[in-house]
């Protein structure tokens, strides 16, 4: 359960591949690689629960730097590549990271960046930045002396304030290879095994991406790595790679689904296998859609960086629970009145707490936010919001920080845009509240359309129509606005906080 075990018994077998260039990491080179930076670590004298910070684009040294960093017992803290020089600054202060790697592409941030810390550049130079390349050649292959398990240390993507960085403890047995939870759910439920082959379209420092990608590796199969998100070009590595498994965000689907039916139609998807989304809930019509084109075989999770809970649902509880996200594997799910305290009764909607006494995180030099996501009970949230049906199955409303408060009425914006992104000519939506005098807040669609030449009155109009058709009074946008592009995440996460800045601004001001 270590990809050192699988270096041993095949060590020509890929471990990684970019699905762009077909360029392959196998094995015994990620064995190698990884033991040369454990090597370096120890040199430059990070010890069991030193933290290092990585910002790079998908790459097949990132497999190097972040099992390298497991197998020397550090916290290794993955950064957004899409983060400003102030962002990083932050993180990499925050963290108390000894140690920086970062790709040379990324001169425009990193040349900017304050902290004071070792730093070493990939793929290039960078002034003022050590060769990673060069150093770490230098290094033996062989193990370091004192393995022990490290652990990720990741942040949030700083949709709604300053990113939190979620710090759990390292593993309580020090061995590398032992197995974890998700070991178990990719084998036991999503059927992933030595002969998967699995297909990543998301940036590696996001959690989801990173670990299931690195749970690939303790079984011994095969990840494919997109070095960016291309609606058709994942149906063509799923094709040419025999992709048997792959981890999705709601976004990639709707824009798979927007692609023309010739092109959806070209590619051969039968060894595909299992996917699995999560991030954010899916639009019904748009999982509805997915499930008809790619078969029973999409997986569903909601769960957080923390750890303090899971739910799932495959295709078969889906069609019959549409719109949920399953029930709980881990933790047990509560939920909660505004006060954290008093449980509501079924079919009530709250805030969403886990139950789970072996949940131990806390966001990193952040005890006021640690201590607010917890109640007296010792149960923790995320800060979403949702109800339970009688047979125990969640159901996602939105994150309370995105609520709109109207006239004194709660509007949460998931279901407008569930709604609205669902029309053809929608390529992405993001619904916030913007000021308004007499209401407090009012309801703003922020529309991508396909086509800039639709961002007119006629659409807007066709856009509000279409809206009418499912949403109350109370929800519907009170104002369109069109933008070319909306700031989301690579993940697949708005950053509406950016968004909601934009209207707040002038009344702040």
């Amino acid at each position: 359960m270590h990809p050192y075990v699988h270096a041993g018994a095949n060590p020509d077998k890929p471990a990684v591949i970019v699905a762009e260039t077909g360029a392959v990491l196998t094995y015994a080179q990620l064995d190698e690689g990884s033991n040369q930076a454990a090597q370096f670590f120890r040199s430059r004298g990070l010890g069991v629960d030193s933290v290092i910070a990585i910002m790079m684009e998908n790459h097949l040294d990132y497999y190097k730097l972040t099992w390298g960093a497991q197998r020397a017992g550090l916290r290794y803290v993955c950064i957004s590549s899409r983060l400003t020089a102030d962002e990083t600054d932050y993180i990499l202060e925050n963290s108390g990271a000894k140690l920086f790697i970062v790709s040379a592409s990324l001169s425009g941030t990193t040349s900017q960046l304050a902290t004071q810390v070792e730093r070493y550049a990939h793929g290039g130079e960078l002034p003022g930045y050590g060769c990673w390349e060069e150093t770490v050649a230098a290094m033996p292959t062989s193990r370091i002396a004192d393995e022990r398990a490290g652990v990720d240390m990741l942040y949030s993507s700083g949709t709604t304030g300053r990113p939190k960085g979620v710090r759990v403890p390292l593993p309580e047995d020090p061995a590398i290879d032992v197995t974890n939870s998700l070991v178990m759910v990719a084998q036991a439920l999503y059927r992933f095994s030595a002969d998967s082959v699995y297909l990543s379209p998301a940036p590696l420092y996001h959690a989801a991406p990173l670990r299931w990608s690195m749970t690939v590796h303790k079984l011994g199969g095969t990840v494919v790595i997109m070095k960016k998100f291309d609606a058709e070009g994942v149906l063509q590595h799923i094709e040419k790679y025999k992709v048997t498994c792959g981890q999705y965000v709601p976004t990639h689907f709707i824009r798979m689904l927007k692609l023309p039916e010739d092109v959806r139609s070209r590619y051969d998807l039968s060894s595909n296998d299992c996917a699995i989304h999560a991030a954010a809930p899916c639009p019904v019509p748009v999982k509805e859609a997915m499930i008809a084109w790619w078969g029973p075989i999409i997986e569903e999770y909601y769960a957080g960086s923390e750890g303090n809970g899971m739910t799932m649902i495959n295709s078969a509880d889906w069609l019959t629970h549409k719109g949920s996200v399953g029930r709980a594997v881990t933790g047990i799910v509560h939920i909660m009145a505004d006060d954290g305290e008093t449980e509501l009764p079924q079919g009530s909607e709250g805030a969403i707490f886990f139950e789970n006494p072996d949940s131990n995180f806390e966001y990193h030099d952040d005890p006021e936010k640690t201590q607010s996501s917890r109640n007296s009970k010792g149960w923790s949230t995320l800060g979403d919001v949702g109800y339970l049906d009688p047979e125990g199955f969640l159901f996602l409303t939105d994150r309370k920080s995105f609520m709109i408060i109207s006239g004194g009425v709660n509007i949460y914006p998931q279901e407008i845009e569930n709604h609205l992104v669902t029309h053809p000519r929608v390529q992405d939506v993001a619904v916030i509240g913007g000021p308004h005098e007499e209401m407090g807040e009012e309801v703003i669609a922020v529309i991508q359309p396909v086509d800039m030449a639709d961002a007119t009155d006629a659409f807007r109009d066709e856009i509000l129509s279409f809206a009418r058709e499912k949403l109350s009074g109370v929800k519907m946008p009170r104002r369109i606005d069109f933008l070319e592009q909306l700031p989301r995440h690579d993940t697949g996460k708005l950053y509406k906080r950016l968004l909601r800045d934009q209207y707040w601004a002038k009344v702040k001001g």
